[in-house]
């Protein structure tokens, strides 16, 4: 039992990350590439877009680091590097050359999508059964109703609790199944991007 609590809470939590995550890499990529592209006729747009396509690496790591620790799903390891021994304009071009680093940045941002639609499956599927199970204690101080009925009475409020208790059952394992999704959704980004 105690196990089962902590998945759910450990799936809401991870939810809540893939949402950051996904509103985090589609702002970073958007702003960066976009005054990249701005500048890229200076000097200082190629080696600012240069250091932005260095950032895939890292954020496909934690990806698959993140991935592992909430879901248990082992993706495949992305690693590849531009070697530091050529000139620096040599690994600029190599950098906005391979095709990898934009197909990561586009997995990346497409991961906004993914949050977006987990944000309201946490308030559904974590909160909703959270506060249905406390009914009874705050149904005498605020005026609580449900489906067009009053909660007003201990019995009342013990059956919404029993009805939360169902329904973090369901909710649970639609959680399960959620995370799983998104896990292969990491997977796949990582078995794309080492081809």
């Amino acid at each position: 039992m105690n196990k089962t609590i902590r998945c759910f809470f450990q799936n809401g939590y991870f939810l809540l990350l893939t949402f950051a995550t996904g509103l985090f890499y589609f702002c970073f990529y958007l702003v960066t590439l976009t005054l990249g592209i701005g500048l890229s006729f200076t000097v200082a747009g190629i080696p600012l877009l240069t250091q932005v396509l260095r950032t895939t690496l890292t954020f496909v790591q934690y990806e698959r680091i993140q991935t592992k620790i909430y879901t248990d799903i082992t993706t495949q390891p992305y690693e590849w590097r531009i070697s530091t021994e050529q000139p620096l304009w040599a690994q600029a071009k190599e950098e906005l050359t391979d095709r990898r680093n934009w197909v990561a940045i586009c997995w990346l941002m497409l991961k906004f999508g993914i949050g977006f639609l987990c944000l309201p499956s946490v308030a559904l599927l974590c909160v909703t059964p959270l506060l249905l199970m406390l009914t009874p204690l705050f149904f005498h101080i605020f005026d609580i109703r449900l489906f067009g009925i009053q909660i007003d009475t201990f019995m009342k409020s013990l059956l919404i609790m029993a009805m939360g208790v169902i329904f973090a059952f369901i909710s649970s394992r639609l959680l399960n199944a959620l995370v799983r999704l998104i896990g292969g959704y990491t997977r796949q980004m990582t078995k794309r991007l080492n081809r």
